[in-house]
């Protein structure tokens, strides 16, 4: 599912080299791949946000949102967390929270095969988010206040507190979207000139369907280091023109 960072950039100075635009180095390519990359990925959460405010396409294949969301799974995760007192820290590579997750566990006994043994259950819970002052005022009423079976959590700077009959301080996980991982078009020099070296390289974490548009934006940030104006505005108008037939 990933796209190759050495196809990527092959087309990249393939199309430099046609147009004689001059070239892009291995260090200068690494960071525009990662720019355009992390552009792609923060763009899908808005146009979920758009898509979803508009009604679906019946087409299986075509509608936006079940392609958008095809595309962020690459990125889903599920992770226990970390307590350190008072505190539950998510995982390092987090880009953004889904659902907090508390193991509810009870026991009870059975009857059948063997009477009286004590069975234990784990049950996930998704904990609900409240802002503190919310918290305050839930846990005051017996009728309201968290429970082990209706956790909730509160967040600030320095983490996340989660509360169900008391505060919880283990069996705590989260599902949510990791940071893409940084790309390197890894090489080798051999006589003065760079070989590409896929032992050393990263591709692309995005879908495979975003290798056109990778390559778009990159040239778009090789023309502005090259102040090549002409070349910016071919890419960026590329990039417009697919924008405007994906949301027509």
């Amino acid at each position: 599912m990933a796209v190759s960072v050495d196809t990527v950039y092959q087309r990249v100075l393939a199309i430099l080299n046609k147009e004689q635009r001059g070239y892009v180095t291995p260090q200068e390519f690494n960071l525009f791949a990662n720019q355009a990359q992390l552009d792609i990925f923060e763009q899908y959460f808005y146009d979920i946000n758009q898509f979803g405010r508009l009604p679906g396409n019946s087409t299986e294949f075509s509608d936006m949102l079940n392609i958008l969301n095809e595309k962020i799974n690459i990125f889903e995760a599920n992770a226990s967390m970390s307590y350190s007192d008072p505190y539950w820290n998510t995982p390092a590579n987090l880009y953004r929270l889904g659902t907090i997750v508390y193991d509810n566990v009870t026991t009870s006994k059975s009857l059948y095969p063997v009477p009286n043994t004590v069975v234990t259950t784990i049950t996930p819970v998704e904990a609900q988010r409240l802002n503190y002052n919310e918290y305050l005022y839930i846990a005051q009423s017996p009728y309201t206040k968290p429970s082990n079976s209706r956790p909730v959590f509160i967040a600030n700077e320095n983490g996340y507190k989660v509360y169900g009959n008391a505060a919880l301080t283990e069996g705590v996980s989260c599902n949510y979207i990791t940071t893409p991982t940084e790309v390197s078009w890894g090489y080798q020099m051999v006589y003065g000139e760079a070989l590409y070296d896929s032992t050393s390289s990263t591709d692309f974490q995005l879908h495979e369907s975003e290798e056109t548009d990778l390559v778009i934006k990159i040239l778009e940030l090789a023309g502005l280091l090259m102040k090549d104006i002409g070349l910016y505005q071919i890419a960026n108008g590329i990039e417009m023109q697919d924008t405007q037939q994906e949301k027509s």
